[in-house]
């Protein structure tokens, strides 16, 4: 497998860690989103993902999009370990959080909104970083109040095993430190993240651990 990524996209992150999880051998193929104005908007790449975003995952030739949609692939192909484990309920207890990081707070903060901010609207650089930390705060927590109401006692968002909602919480708290967001207070998130952090398939996956880490 071939996966299309960019270090510092949360949502090529969450497959990084998933591929990891899975034991599966891949191969990075780096799409810088800033260099040169953008290598996602030359037309190589466009040719596979048409929305010129990562990550877009080529297994054999069948390529994906939609960070999401390419875990819940990985997922049925390889099912052990579970990233949707339990039953209907608890399954969609644990999209339920994924889907608050991934729908409500990633898609209003990632680079190609921010880059519109600035250069449609002229947002400066101080009021583009308050537009992000305040959606990511707003956002981390509904996740910690989630957490609250369906944790449980185990060590990760849902029992001792890593699920979909980690595999979206641990990229996201990633970039709310980069922007030095207010989340310090979120005990639970932060229990989650260093239980998950702790674990070689998410250290694997970091942007810093990435060839194409600058």
């Amino acid at each position: 497998m071939k996966l299309y990524t960019y270090f510092r996209s949360s949502a090529a992150y969450r497959v990084r860690i998933a591929l990891n999880l899975k034991g599966l051998a891949w191969d990075a193929l780096p799409v810088h989103l800033v260099r040169s104005g953008g290598e996602q908007h030359l037309p190589e790449y466009r040719s596979v993902n048409p929305a010129g975003l990562v990550p877009a995952l080529d297994d054999e030739g069948a390529v994906i999009t939609q960070s999401l949609a390419i875990i819940e692939y990985l997922d049925e192909r390889h099912p052990e370990p579970a990233l949707l484990p339990g039953d209907a309920l608890q399954r969609a207890h644990i999209r339920e959080l994924a889907l608050t990081i991934a729908c409500d707070i990633h898609p209003i903060n990632n680079l190609r909104v921010l880059q519109y901010l600035t250069r449609e609207f002229g947002v400066d650089e101080e009021k583009k970083n308050a537009w992000y930390r305040h959606w990511v705060e707003t956002g981390l927590e509904t996740v910690e109040a989630l957490l609250a109401a369906h944790r449980g006692q185990g060590r990760f968002c849902f029992g001792d095993t890593p699920t979909l909602a980690d595999v979206c919480l641990v990229p996201q708290l990633y970039n709310a430190r980069r922007f030095d967001c207010s989340v310090s207070h979120l005990e639970r998130v932060h229990h989650v993240v260093e239980a998950c952090e702790a674990l070689e398939a998410f250290r694997r996956a970091a942007p810093e651990s990435q060839p194409d880490a600058v």
